[in-house]
């Protein structure tokens, strides 16, 4: 497991300096520890908890196999991002934010496609019959969708979540994540509205080292929810292969010598059978819930709502209406109000029969779960 952040670290990499005292913004106030020298100080203490609060979330949706998209373009923060990032495997975007990135994202695979193409045509030796013009033509708009999409080449769908250095300066994809009901994880400075994203890191966003320190912590959740994956993957192979090395080893004999003892002991074992089925029933209501972030449009506080109403498997989510999901949403919280459900049980009907393929396919075509 990774190591927890501490306050002292946070001290020393300044993500407590804030902005002048005249450019905040009042939603801020809860995590503004004091004013000095006409400066507002970040209280610390909260930034641990909401960073922990962020990477328990965070270390979810990487399990669940969905991507992170990290969104940082200012100057001090695209060398630091572009670094701890791509040692996770994940897409970010450094460049300019290309304007439909979440909401036409459609077009955005095609330019990456068009990149795609122009490789197979160097490969193939197509791209030596063209003339010298063309070829210069070819290799500048090759160079141009490396720079601005070359991250987000192995992004074949939307993101699950999105991480942000600077809202303000990236308020374009604050707004096309909430039109998708994509969460939004961010580094929120003393000139943000914290309302605008579902985690909010309250810290320094300028800094060099602020960023670094945060990215750190966050990149460390995010690889340990990837190896809980690939563990558990490799957990389910063993178990089949062990299964199926006990059928094979079982011998074809012990079968007709069990079956007169099969029926006598059928007779003896109803009555306890009955008395045995009581505790059956309460486990299976235990029984842990499905990770419903699978579904589009559903994030971790979302799926949190659901499951504290008793909403834990994609059958049962399947078998829900879309107006008794909204009056669950809107009770649990003024946040969650906004999200549209309708196709949510169509999501997790596909879910529950175990068509997964279909259900990718599905909401590749389809934005942000809404149809």
């Amino acid at each position: 497991m990774a190591s927890k952040i501490e306050v002292k670290d946070l001290l020393e990499a300044g993500v407590h300096f804030g902005h002048l005292t005249r450019k905040w913004n009042p939603n801020m106030a809860p995590y503004i520890y004091m004013e000095r020298n006409g400066i507002h100080v970040i209280n610390l203490y909260k930034t641990v908890a909401k960073l922990d609060e962020a990477n328990e979330a965070l270390k979810k949706i990487a399990a669940s196999g969905r991507k992170i998209l990290f969104v940082a373009t200012k100057k001090q923060a695209k060398d630091i991002v572009a670094d701890k990032v791509s040692k996770v495997n994940m897409p970010y975007i450094t460049e300019r934010w290309p304007g439909g990135m979440l909401t036409n994202f459609v077009t955005i695979r095609k330019a990456v496609k068009k990149m795609a193409a122009i490789d197979r045509m160097k490969k193939d030796g197509t791209f030596n019959t063209l003339s010298k013009k063309e070829r210069l033509q070819v290799d500048r708009l090759r160079a141009k969708l490396e720079k601005n999409l070359g991250s987000i080449a192995d992004m074949t769908r939307l993101p699950g979540a999105l991480f942000i250095v600077d809202t303000m300066r990236e308020h374009i994809a604050v707004k096309e994540a909430q039109k998708l009901n994509i969460p939004i994880f961010a580094m929120v400075d003393t000139n943000s509205d914290p309302r605008d994203v579902d985690y909010a890191i309250p810290s320094n966003d300028d800094a060099g080292k602020s960023i670094e320190a945060i990215l750190e912590s966050v990149t460390s959740a995010v690889a340990e929810g990837l190896e809980e994956r690939k563990s558990e993957k490799n957990n389910g192979k063993d178990k089949e292969e062990g299964k199926a090395s006990k059928k094979d080893e079982a011998p074809k004999e012990k079968k007709a010598e069990d079956a007169p003892k099969k029926e006598e002991k059928a007779e003896e074992e109803k009555p306890a059978k009955k008395a045995e089925e009581a505790p059956k029933k309460e486990a299976k209501e235990d029984a842990k819930p499905e990770d419903l972030t699978k579904i589009e449009g559903i994030g971790p506080k979302t799926a949190e709502a659901l499951v504290a109403n008793g909403v834990k498997t994609y059958a049962e989510l399947a078998d829900m209406d879309a107006d008794k999901i909204k009056e669950i949403l809107t009770e649990a919280s003024s946040t969650l109000a906004h999200l549209d459900p309708t196709s949510w049980p169509k999501q997790a009907k596909m879910a529950a029969d175990g068509k997964w393929d279909e259900l990718k396919e599905w909401q590749d075509n389809v934005k942000g779960g809404v149809e």
